[in-house]
């Protein structure tokens, strides 16, 4: 078997784990897959990777059914990149604004650098700034800043500019420059800076708008797989097994006793990881089967020994759950 087919297998395998953490349902499964596929067919550099570290490829391809992002490249919104020696999901600034307006915290938004010899006028941060200058022009000069400006559901507009040194504190502080500097390792702040600069922007920005759980996964995600978080020491990494071990765990519980064990049994593990993506996505299966188990259990009427019925623990569990999810949050 050759290399592509032995990573199309891999991809088309995680149909059950991409359908247990789906967040959009417009997303298909089956397009994500040939999207992925066309993504390493067409670079021997980044299939070799995909070769050396295939569980990357799958933790991938399942992110972006739980962050519910596409890899269609016409819509630039997400990318499969070798970084690192794994291949990463990475999810473009425009990919954050599209989930912003997708699940209604934002109705319209851009993001622009700004070049010295442009005319920037701010006026206020809940208006929308003034920015005139000739698109095509050879005479901009250089890059000064980068703002992102955003019309909310009320209708209000929220505006945050970064000049380029705000910008470069910011890069100079995360990991995969670091990794650059140290290593020379291949760095998107060295081969696409505008882009990374409208990306960090929109990253601080959205802390002041309307809550978004799948927005704030998405850049916990860049900000820990894909390196551009601050660089830290000694964190704790989530074995790369864990998702899909705890998926399998999850989808064979019988009933919802077996569930909650799951459930309790894999937040011990997944809590020191400090990975709100994967949480999230051991979160919503065990939902999904939570669901699967009260459906079941209309459809009998035999009681177990504890004299609650099966329906009624599974509601128990789920409360419980959510409970317990709220309180992961402040970790």
């Amino acid at each position: 078997m050759n290399n592509i087919a032995v990573i199309q297998q891999d991809i088309y395998g995680t149909r059950e784990e991409f359908a247990a953490v789906l967040t959009d349902q417009s997303l298909n499964f089956d397009k994500e897959a040939g999207f992925a596929i066309q993504v390493l067919q067409g670079s021997d550099y980044a299939l070799g990777i995909a070769m050396q570290n295939r569980q990357s490829v799958i933790n991938a391809v399942t992110n972006v059914a739980a962050i519910g992002i596409s890899l269609n490249p016409a819509k630039k919104q997400a990318y499969l990149v070798p970084r690192d020696g794994r291949i990463c999901l990475d999810i473009s600034y425009m990919g954050l604004m599209d989930l912003a307006i997708a699940t209604g915290s934002i109705r319209w938004g851009q993001a622009r650098v700004v070049h010295e010899h442009d005319h920037f006028e701010l006026d206020g941060f809940d208006k929308q700034p003034v920015h005139r200058y000739a698109p095509f022009s050879k005479q901009r000069g250089e890059i000064v800043g980068v703002y992102v400006v955003v019309k909310t559901a009320d209708g209000d507009y929220l505006t945050d500019t970064m000049s380029v040194d705000d910008v470069n504190a910011i890069r100079d502080r995360s990991s995969a420059w670091k990794a650059w500097v140290s290593k020379k390792k291949s760095c998107p702040w060295v081969t696409d800076w505008s882009e990374m600069a409208k990306k960090t922007v929109v990253k601080r920005a959205s802390k002041y708008w309307p809550k978004n759980d799948r927005l704030r996964q998405a850049i916990h995600h860049l900000d820990t797989e894909g390196g551009e978080g601050l660089a830290t020491t000694a964190q704790h990494q989530a074995d790369p097994d864990l998702l899909p071990r705890l998926l399998k765990a999850v989808e064979a519980a019988p009933d919802a006793d077996a569930l909650a064990k799951v459930w309790k049994d894999g937040l011990a593990e997944v809590r020191p990881t400090n990975d709100q993506g994967l949480y999230n996505a051991f979160k919503a299966a065990v939902s999904q089967r939570g669901a699967v188990l009260r459906d079941e259990a209309t459809r009998t009427e035999t009681p177990p020994d504890d004299g609650k019925t099966i329906d009624e623990g599974v509601s128990q569990f789920a409360q419980e759950m959510d409970n317990a999810g709220d309180g992961h949050a402040d970790h």
